[in-house]
């Protein structure tokens, strides 16, 4: 079992407060992605969680433990790092192996688990290797490899894929993942990458300034943001947002005049200023007498096209899931689709509907 509870952990530097009091607990098995804008903390928490930094308020519990005190070593956890962190004179073989030597492991017994552990991540022609003549995407396998072997009851991941190239993030991706449902261990996976997170986790953490803004599965913060932050941050491209007034039910007027449509409108919100939210894909190809909007940049990738729009005074990103016949400076209508959007208090950025 691996259940770890943060209960209003708090983080200081020179004076400056960077976690002021999380609370947050991963159960037993899950993958959990800590995600957010660069400066949030995240990186920070888990090193918090494995003990590469301390603690300067609140408890860290894993399973009823309370584990503020412990060292690295004694909290018996696997990190990941982005810069792969292996030894340059060691063959892969050998730097799989090294935990297990320390640990004072029979020799056949490494060389069986470390045989085992290459042929799972497809590393075993590259035993003899160093790790100056692997690529990176191999290099992460070895540190992943590393990982596995010291049979850690938490997996930590900072960052790990951000040096790679799109193909092999995506491959690694799934790598990962598989590694996951294989070994059903707690894992906490850093990334400034929403689409890593939302394809990877069983829960995403989304955190801005220390704070956590929503906790939730990735298709619950993609269909439900809980503020205007988390819904800019979760989904790719990024939701549109329109300032304006709900001026009446089912209807914002936004601050061009443009007429929006929304399906739940509160009657308390009626007449107040808010953040008309719409996603890229629930936009509609609609008929004349509806929003007529400026073609700004088209971008076909051949099973979807992706159009640029001038709205008023504001750019706006669609997606279709289609090819659509569109050149830059015609026009276009098109219609949010209402049963899709979402409205947000215009100050504070919470969710109204």
């Amino acid at each position: 079992m691996a259940t770890l509870t943060l209960r209003n952990i708090a983080k200081h530097f020179h004076g400056q407060t960077i976690i002021p009091g999380l609370d947050l607990t991963i159960h037993h098995g899950e993958f959990i992605a800590l995600v957010g804008p660069s400066g949030c903390g995240k990186s920070t928490l888990l090193r918090m969680i494995a003990g590469l930094e301390g603690i300067d308020g609140g408890e860290l519990i894993l399973d009823g433990e309370v584990i503020n005190d412990l060292s690295p070593q004694e909290r018996n956890m696997a990190m990941v790092f982005q810069n792969y962190a292996l030894y340059p004179h060691m063959t892969v073989a050998e730097n799989l192996g090294f935990s297990l030597k320390m640990q004072g492991v029979a020799k056949i017994k490494i060389d069986q688990q470390v045989r085992q552990a290459a042929d799972t991540l497809g590393l075993t022609p590259l035993l003899a290797r160093k790790p100056a003549q692997l690529s990176g995407g191999q290099r992460q396998r070895v540190a992943m490899g590393r990982a596995i072997l010291r049979h850690p009851r938490l997996f930590l991941f900072d960052e790990p894929l951000s040096n790679l190239d799109a193909k092999l993030r995506v491959e690694l991706r799934t790598e990962i993942k598989a590694l996951h449902q294989r070994l059903n261990t707690t894992m906490i996976y850093v990334t400034h990458d929403q689409i890593e997170a939302m394809t990877m986790a069983d829960r995403i953490v989304v955190l801005r300034e220390g704070h956590i803004e929503q906790v939730g599965t990735p298709l619950e913060l993609f269909d439900r943001p809980a503020n205007a932050f988390v819904a800019s941050f979760i989904g790719s491209p990024s939701m549109n947002l329109f300032t304006g007034r709900l001026a009446k039910p089912g209807v914002v007027i936004t601050d061009d005049g443009v007429a929006l449509p929304v399906a739940q409108t509160p009657d308390h919100a009626l007449g107040q200023r808010v953040l008309y939210g719409v996603r890229p894909q629930h936009f509609l190809l609609a008929s004349a007498g509806d929003i007529n909007a400026q073609v700004k940049v088209v971008e076909p990738t051949g099973s979807e096209t992706q159009i640029v729009l001038s709205m008023g005074t504001q750019q706006v990103t669609t997606l279709f899931h289609q090819r659509v016949a569109a050149e830059p400076g015609t026009m276009l209508n098109v219609l949010p689709d209402a049963r899709h959007a979402h409205l947000f208090d215009a100050e504070s950025g919470a969710r109204l509907n």
